[in-house]
């Protein structure tokens, strides 16, 4: 079972900056060319070896003979010799590294084994375990496809429900006499194919297949990593990697690599769990070329953060701190240090918990609001149509999700009338602290500086809304989102300087509507409390509009200009160069060389000596063709130039065009996987193993790759996994 485990894992051969060393007066080094001519070769990064797989598997005493020991326990390390020594361990047809492959190609076919041997099987009875087999898979994908349950509670044959798969099989084999004949009672009682072995070998099966189809995607390009890590239904911290690369056809492309359980959340832990899932795949840290992670400590930190571990080891894994989760903390930043806005998000959720714990206030709220909808229809003053006048509530915002705040204030105005009655009706007939907490929230709220902050937050949160909406693609490009933060900036600025008169006339004109006191703009302000506070003698006009609405916006945009530190490095500055917006109006060869020094491995000095004629050729190649001057974005660049064929006139372009892609934006594909985790491993699937989890979770998320998945591979992945009683 060992050896046949190791066996279908193939050899390691990572991807690795070879370290050189003094033989024979020469610089020498292990060559990943050796890998395509000796099907049998692994290196060890940590002894810097290289091992015959085969043979370790299965030494002998005469291992010695042809170099055998060196490749089997010390590691081979003479890399003036490589070829020499790697023809002479193979040597002729019965050499002892020839018979070490017999006999691993023997034990990878089944149908030489003694089991097999011993017990041979007709051709009807293959065929039945095909189709058997053939079902069963059939079960499962679907369970996968739609991330349900597989196992039942009671899965017996005198259950009313035996659990998804067994229930999904009776339906599968309904009406259709070649599989019914086969399945559940009518086949062996020991070659069923439905216990939870199968069931979950079958599940591991299928990620492996997806897994096999990403790292075929990738190929021999680079790609870059976002991570991070949360909890699951069981607490237990799990880390998950999704790799960020360009597809063949151009495609920027985000995909689940695997979901682990790490025992803590240290940087060094995190990398070798990282290094593990990517080894497995057959990938290493040398290909990277980008880290997209949060800002926490244990991932950005300078000396012992992941990024800078990842860099100690490739210093081209640039990391880029997720641009989402800046535009959070800048959001949390004005909630917090504003008093007056964090005053208001806090009379928000106190007024959600008032009115949304309980279900009989929430259906008051929904019968007076559609009470309130024909009474307007009757009246003319809403019209009719398909979409419209849809039922809206108080959603409960999340601190982590700061759009869910925006689609909170974005209702509350809809419905405010009859959030009001539900508060009288709680005022009234309440007892407690909820009737003294609906009369506090009843002052409060109907009041002119609530109508003001509310209408505010709404028109600010909806630009930052709207950029993180536009960072949530998975093919977004570092120079768009730049572009996008930026667009932010300008359209927070015209706010200050131009939408001054429009919040105001918004504001009064709900007060008018919901009877609300309306502040006059002349007088003064009168603070709260005691009379000294109001020592200072300031209008109504300079509160609203100085301490709040300009001094609000001004937060925003300095926590924008401070947090979005990145646009500013020249890594990013260079990479802007390309994007083709204009007519490629930004397009600067000098930054665009300067571009390709940052990246050592992949441009020579000889390449960077070529990129300087190759650009210019580029450049007055793209702008004479009507096909590249109306493009967006380098995504599309890339895209275009696949389908142009341009990636073969300008290879050393259109590799700098997938470096720049490759430079991660946010990692919002990883709380994808975090969403499609607490869906997967919910309260009553807790005790999911945690190899269970990553391989559902790998089906469900990619679930593009498992349509088109060929079920001829499937099958062949789970009969060579161990020995079967069935044979194909």
């Amino acid at each position: 079972m060992v050896r046949r485990y190791y066996l279908q894992k193939g050899p390691c051969r990572p991807n690795h900056n070879f370290p050189t060393k003094d033989v024979g007066g020469r610089l020498r080094s292990f060559k990943a060319s050796w890998y395509k001519k000796y099907h049998w070769l692994e290196y060890s990064i940590a002894k810097d070896a290289a091992y015959c797989l085969h043979c370790f598997l299965f030494r002998s005493d005469d291992g010695r003979k042809g170099g055998g020991a060196s490749f089997i326990s010390t590691g081979f390390k003479a890399w003036n010799r490589g070829d020499e020594a790697l023809d002479n361990h193979v040597g002729f047809v019965n050499s002892e590294h020839n018979k070490a492959v017999r006999k691993c190609e023997d034990l990878l076919t089944q149908s030489q084994s003694i089991r097999v041997a011993l017990c041979k099987q007709s051709d009807q009875v293959k065929k039945d375990y095909r189709i058997r087999l053939q079902a069963s898979i059939d079960c499962i994908r679907h369970c996968v496809r739609q991330g349900h349950a597989v196992r039942g509670h009671d899965e017996s044959e005198s259950s009313k429900n035996r659990g998804n798969f067994i229930e999904l099989l009776k339906f599968h084999a309904f009406g259709r006499v070649d599989v019914h004949s086969v399945v559940l009672e009518n086949s062996p009682k020991n070659l069923q194919m439905t216990s939870p072995d199968i069931q979950k070998d079958i599940v591991h099966a299928i990620a492996s297949e997806i897994t096999k189809e990403i790292i075929c995607d990738i190929g021999e390009d680079l790609f870059s990593i976002l991570v991070d890590e949360a909890r699951d239904t069981s607490i237990k911290e799990q880390m998950t990697v999704v790799l960020r690369y360009v597809n063949q056809e151009g495609y920027v492309m985000e995909r689940l690599l695997g979901i682990a359980h790490v025992s803590d959340t240290k940087a060094l832990t995190l990398k070798m769990e990282i290094e593990s899932i990517l080894v497995t795949s057959g990938l290493s840290l040398s290909r990277i070329r980008g880290q997209g992670y949060d800002g926490a400590s244990n991932m950005s930190g300078e000396i012992n953060g992941l990024k800078a571990l990842v860099l100690a080891e490739n210093s081209s894994a640039y990391y880029i701190h997720c641009f989402a989760h800046q535009l959070q903390l800048t959001l949390v930043a004005v909630a917090k240090q504003h008093g007056d806005v964090s005053g208001f998000f806090t009379l928000i959720t106190n007024l959600i918990n008032l009115v949304g714990g309980s279900c009989k206030r929430m259906d008051n709220i929904r019968e007076s609001q559609a009470a309130k909808v024909v009474e307007a229809l009757c009246c003319g003053e809403l019209e009719t149509g398909r979409g419209l006048n849809q039922e809206v509530g108080l959603k409960r915002p999340c601190d982590t999700r700061w759009g869910s705040h925006f689609d909170t204030l974005l209702n509350l105005p809809v419905i405010y009338s009859s959030v009001i009655d539900c508060l009288d009706i709680i005022k009234k007939e309440a007892k407690g602290e909820a009737k003294g907490e609906a009369s506090v929230t009843l002052i409060c709220i109907q009041s002119f500086d609530f109508a003001f902050i509310l209408h505010m937050m709404i028109k600010v949160l909806a630009i930052t809304n709207e950029l993180s909406k536009s960072l949530q693609r998975k093919d977004q490009d570092i120079v768009n989102a730049m572009q996008l933060v930026r667009g932010a900036k300008l359209r927070l600025q015209d706010l200050r300087d131009k939408g001054w008169e429009s919040l105001l006339d918004s504001v009064i004109s709900f007060c008018k509507k919901e009877y609300l006191p309306i502040s006059n703009m002349d007088e003064l302000y009168i603070l709260s409390g005691r009379p000294r506070r109001n020592a200072q003698q300031i209008t109504n006009l300079h509160h609203y509009k100085v301490e709040l609405f300009y001094t609000v916006v001004d937060m925003q945009l300095q926590e924008l200009n401070s947090r979005f530190d990145e646009v500013n490095t020249e890594l990013l500055c260079c990479v802007a160069c390309l994007n083709p917006d204009d007519a490629f109006a930004d397009f600067d060869k000098e930054k665009l060389l300067k571009l390709a020094t940052f990246y050592p491995n992949e441009f020579s000095i000889d390449d960077i000596l070529h990129l300087d004629p190759q650009l210019d050729s580029y450049i007055f190649d793209v702008k004479m063709n009507t096909r590249f001057t109306k493009l967006k974005g380098i995504a599309e660049l890339c895209r275009e130039m696949v389908v142009a064929k341009k990636f073969r006139s300008f290879p050393l372009v259109y590799r700098i065009v997938k470096l720049a892609l490759l430079l991660p934006v946010a990692t919002a594909s990883v709380e994808r996987v975090f969403s499609a985790m607490n869906y997967v491993k919910n309260t009553l699937r807790s005790r999911m193993s945690d190899e269970g989890l990553n391989d559902f979770l790998v089906g469900y998320v990619e679930s593009d790759i498992l349509d088109r998945l060929d079920d001829e591979c499937i099958l062949q992945t789970f009969q060579d996994m161990k020995t079967r009683r069935g044979s194909l």
